[in-house]
């Protein structure tokens, strides 16, 4: 039996926790706070969430004035607004977690969005709609890329499908703006890995998964942080997260060389004892430079692995928390 204290996950008294990363937001910030606040007031009047929900701002180590924002916020509005600073900067992912554990059992459901408010806030009265419905997790997922570049549409399609073809459990055109409720981050607290790619852990935490399509807004001021090496590092975490293709292609490609190098060699010595050997040093360094960056480029595969691994079994913590402000202990939550 539950006890009086337990909060149930229904429309009436849902608590919902708004998880924003931040690094160097300090442009686009007060703009971002006063749009979630608006639409936490909204969900509050139409009965969807209940009245202690609130917005946690995780600041990812920032050097501008991003804290000092978030610090100033929290104390001026109370405990709508709360504030999370991790001591150094740890990359977007590892900021993410720090907000959703910060966040476990202090609320029914949490939606996690980026601070540049690219992803449509107004699909988030769709997503709490498919958790009323029995959905524990919901995605976030763009109707349309016309407002990439032809590079970043062309790149991130091809990426999309390759994760596919290697067996990662992505969802095209989702990132990470996306529900999780309580249950699915009471799971999330019990993963151990140290490089998390949380646009393929849905299918893991539950299988009780919807989507919401909506169309991605230009940024409003400042500039991405995500750079094009940062995007590329994250797309191998990725790829070696969930996938161990790379390494079979590997096993594969050096199978072909040895039935091609086989196959060489018969020809020549064919053409030895037939008189019709071919003189040049085309013939011996080019098979060379080919078989020495075949070999440095798969040495290079299974290093990434190697580290990665070595990254697991050092157990450092992800992140540590400096600061936080109006958060409070844990309570019931189902």
């Amino acid at each position: 039996m539950v006890s009086s204290s337990v909060i149930q996950s229904s429309p009436e008294r849902s608590t919902l926790a708004i998880v924003v990363p931040c690094y160097n937001e300090e442009d686009v910030l007060a703009s971002t706070i006063d749009v979630l606040l608006a639409k936490l007031s909204d969900l509050r009047s139409s009965g969807d969430v209940a009245a202690d929900s609130y917005i946690l701002f995780v600041d990812d180590g920032s050097s501008d004035n991003t804290w000092e924002m978030i610090s100033e916020s929290c104390v001026k509005l109370g405990a709508c607004v709360r504030g999370l600073r991790l001591a150094a900067n740890v990359g977007h992912q590892n900021a993410l977690l720090a907000g959703l554990r910060t966040v476990t059992n202090k609320c029914d459901v949490s939606v996690s969005i980026d601070a540049d408010l690219q992803d449509d806030v107004d699909a988030i009265d769709k997503m709490i709609n498919a958790w009323q419905k029995g959905a524990e997790i919901v995605l976030g997922v763009r109707i349309s890329r016309e407002s990439d570049t032809l590079f970043k549409r062309t790149t991130a399609q091809f990426y999309y499908k390759a994760l596919n073809a290697m067996g990662v459990p992505v969802v095209n055109n989702h990132a990470d703006f996306r529900l999780i409720s309580n249950k699915g981050l009471r799971n999330l607290s019990q993963v151990g890995e140290r490089k998390l790619f949380f646009r393929a852990m849905p299918s893991m935490l539950h299988d009780a998964i919807a989507t919401v399509g909506y169309a991605r807004l230009p940024r409003s001021a400042g500039e991405s942080k995500y750079t094009l090496l940062k995007m590329m590092g994250l797309a191998w975490d990725g790829v070696s997260s969930f996938s161990a293709v790379p390494l079979r292609l590997i096993t594969v490609l050096s199978m072909v060389i040895i039935f091609v190098t086989l196959a060489a060699s018969i020809y020549g010595l064919i053409g030895y004892f037939s008189g019709e050997t071919v003189s040049g040093w085309l013939s011996i360094t080019l098979p060379l430079y080919l078989l020495g960056g075949i070999i440095m480029f798969s040495i290079g595969i299974i290093g990434e692995y190697i580290a990665k691994v070595f990254a697991e079994i050092k157990r450092r913590p992800r992140y540590f928390v400096d600061s936080a402000i109006n958060i409070d202990g844990e309570r019931d939550f189902v």
